[in-house]
This record gives structure tokens, sequence and C-alpha cells, in this order.
């Protein structure tokens, strides 16, 4: 088995535009869920989402999906129909580059090689297996509670972008490493077939024939200028992205208690006035970077079961326990207590 080129992110950490956030959005919208709802614990506002120039964290979508799972519902009908909303233009030039590519070999390896332009947290694995190609999202990094959701969503995206592409494509085989659901409907009405369920691997197959089928919008040109812009996009993104990281570094460091964002800027050589801008281009805020954290610690802290509440209220710094359970449900929507209820019925086997 040869892998067809290697993506260029190993990890879904790395910044977006704010499109996918949009998208999401104007799904719940339609399903009776407001923008104050969906974006709850973001930072973000529905107006910075209208601009093409906003970059987003990926932990701000992250929390987005999380927001829009728990008051819809984290059911897999849900995620795929979600996932069908990603058409190849919601990429922009990506996208026009891909559906402009000779080939949906060349399309597939493009997409690996500027896998930073898209808003995959399932890292996808494109290899040629004798007379098939396999396609395999990793999730083992993707936060477990939503590890199904997303991936549900990125592969049901997936292939709505490869039928867009190539509208003959059609899957062979299908496999997912969770249980099988009470209902395969709406796996059998994306897919086209049947999956199979409790794999090894969440894993798609198709036709060998299909790799270098010519694309019926291919254009060599235009694909040329499409990629020295996603050249020049994906140059910029990655000189902007170390900031959020950096703090996130710092704040992890101190156990996610606030040190202060002029001490954090002073750790990193810059004014609090130049850290509070470059947050701001990356598309985030010190506030959101510290409840992003604390939120992160939370979770982790209370999935051990090993710590109470007050124990983990203290440990992220906070002076009471009652501050720290209202600024869990506003980022959560449930209480500490409930989300560990919550986390021990999804752990049980079949779900």
């Amino acid at each position: 088995m040869g892998e067809l080129a290697v993506p260029a992110v190993r990890d879904w950490d790395f910044p977006r535009s704010a499109a996918s956030i949009l998208l999401i959005s104007q799904f719940a919208d339609e399903r009776g869920m407001g923008p104050d709802e969906v974006l709850r614990g973001t930072g973000l506002t529905p107006v910075q989402l209208l601009d093409p120039a906003v970059q987003v964290d990926a932990r701000q979508e992250l929390a987005v999906i999380r927001n829009v799972a728990g008051r819809l519902g984290a059911e897999d009908a849900v995620a795929l129909a979600l996932g069908r909303r990603y058409h190849v233009t919601t990429f922009g030039i990506f996208g026009f580059a891909c559906i402009s590519s000779p080939t949906l070999r060349d399309a597939m390896a493009f997409a690996l090689r500027y896998l930073d332009l898209s808003f995959t947290f399932c890292i996808p694995h494109i290899a040629v297996d004798g007379e098939k190609i396999s396609l395999t999202l990793n999730d083992e990094r993707v936060p477990a509670d939503v590890a199904r959701f997303l991936a549900l969503r990125d592969l049901s995206a997936i292939h709505t972008v490869m039928r867009d592409l190539l509208p003959s494509v059609k899957l062979r085989t299908l496999g997912w490493r969770h249980g099988k659901p009470e209902s395969v409907e709406s796996y059998v009405d994306v897919f086209g077939v049947e999956p199979r369920f409790g794999a090894d691997e969440n894993v798609a197959t198709l036709d060998l024939s299909y790799l270098d089928h010519p694309l019926p919008q291919a254009n060599e040109h235009t694909v040329a200028i499409c990629e020295a812009q996603c050249r020049e996009l994906v140059a910029r993104k990655r000189e902007r992205s170390g900031i959020s990281q950096d703090v996130r570094e710092r704040l992890i460091k101190v156990g996610g208690a606030d040190a202060g964002m002029d001490t954090v800027a002073r750790e990193l050589n810059l004014s609090a006035r130049t850290l509070r801008r470059r947050l701001t281009e990356a598309g985030t805020s010190y506030r959101a970077l510290v409840d992003e954290v604390r939120q992160a610690l939370a979770e982790e802290m209370l999935g051990t079961g090993a710590l109470s509440v007050e124990d983990v209220a203290i440990r992220l710094g906070y002076a009471e326990a009652s501050s720290f359970i209202y600024a869990f449900k506003r980022w959560k929507g449930v209480t500490p207590a409930a989300f560990v209820r919550r986390s021990a019925v999804r752990g049980r086997p079949g779900r």
C-alpha cells in the first residue's frame, strides 16, 4: 500500500478561516439555535464570521461544534447532514484549485499538500491499495466527546466535495470504528453504501479507476494560479499562527490560572498592546485562550473521576467553586457534575 501524498498537518490544531463556523451557524439557525448560543465561549461575533479575512483558532470551531452537538444532539444523522453542507465552494481558492485540477489524483494530492486550508479535525490519509483507493480518517487526537461527531462530519464533507469534483464517484466500502447505531438510513443516504461498524479504522474505499479520471472542470492554467495563491495564504497563516499556541503553552504551564496578559506578554518579549493585536489577527483573544485552556483542563481533570469539582476549581485558580461552576456552565451549557455523569454514559460500551 502506497500513500498518495503526505498530509501537510498531522494534528487538527491549526488556524483556519471563519467560513466553517459561519456554515455551522447557518445550519444551526435553520434548526432554531441562535448565534449567541452557537458562538458561546468562542469570543467571536456574528459580524466577524462574515469577514473573509478573519482567521479563527481551531479550538474556537471545536467550541462551536460542542455547542451545536449539545443543543441539537450528537446523533449521527445531525453530523452527517452538517457534513453535506460543505461543498467545494465552501473552501474558497483552495476548493477552486481542487476543482480545476486535471484528475482526482491531482485534486487529492493538492488537498493533502494544503490541508491546513481546510476545516478538518480528523486527518485524512489516502493510499493506493491494489485495485482500490483507501481514504482513512485518523481521529485519535480529536477530543473523545466529539470524535464520533467530527469523524462523521468530516467524511461526509469529503464525500460531498469528491462528488462535486467528479459526480460519478461511488464508494466501494465504508467502515467506522464506532458501534452500529439503531438506524443506518442516514449513512446509506449520504454515502450510498451500508457501512461496516466496529472496524479498526474509519475508512472509505473506492475503485482505483477513479484516480486518473479527468475532472470535468479541469484547467491547468487556473490551478497553477490558484496554487500560487494558496502558497501565499499558507505562508501568511503559518507566520501568524504561532502566537496562540505560545500563549496557550504558557497558560498550561501555570495550570490554567490567569497569569495576566501583561505577564504573558513580557514572557514573549512583547508589549501587551502588540500581543493583543497579534491575537486579534489570529482570530482570538487573551481572554478566549484563558477560557479555552481552563475548559480543556477542566474536562480532562473531571474526566479522570479522581478529583472533586472543588479540587478542579482550586487547581484552575478559582477562589471559589461557585465561580468555576458558573464558568463551566457558560462553556458547556451544563454543570461540572452533569458533565461527569454524561461523560460516564458516553463511555459505556456501544456509545
